[in-house]
């Protein structure tokens, strides 16, 4: 299945050909700072499967895990894409909320929990892990 999706704007469109191997919500302190507080719900494909029209900025620094992290927004409405890291060359993260039709995705997993605000859900019927997932 082929998926589609970009910023709000337009000036970025990507095309995922693989389906995702996961989908996660993260409460990293990066993820809630793009998420605007809340959690972040990602999906995990392959990288090789990402096709991106467009020229997206980065955002460079080095997350809670020690990993070197880039992430990837429109500079023109400053939608986030995406997210790489050093630690997982074979993968990529995408915004849920950038897909064009996120039907069928639902996450199964919650990472970074000890890093979540005393007010968060965390679903107990998830898999939840307080850090990054070995």
């Amino acid at each position: 299945m082929t998926r589609t999706g970009g910023c709000r704007c337009g000036a970025i469109r990507y095309t995922l050909s693989a389906e995702p191997l996961a989908t996660r919500l993260c409460w990293c302190r990066d993820c809630q700072y793009w998420a605007l507080g809340n959690a972040a719900v990602n999906i995990m494909v392959p990288r090789a499967a990402v096709a991106v029209a467009g020229t997206p900025r980065h955002y460079d620094s080095v997350a809670d895990s020690g990993n070197a992290m880039r992430r990837s927004f429109c500079g023109d409405c400053g939608t986030h894409l995406f997210s790489e890291s050093s630690g997982n060359l074979l993968k990529m993260v995408v915004r849920v909320g950038t897909l064009d039709n996120a039907g069928g995705i639902a996450p199964t997993m919650v990472i970074w929990t000890a890093s979540a605000p005393a007010w968060a859900h965390i679903d107990p019927t998830l898999q939840a892990f307080p850090g990054q997932p070995g």
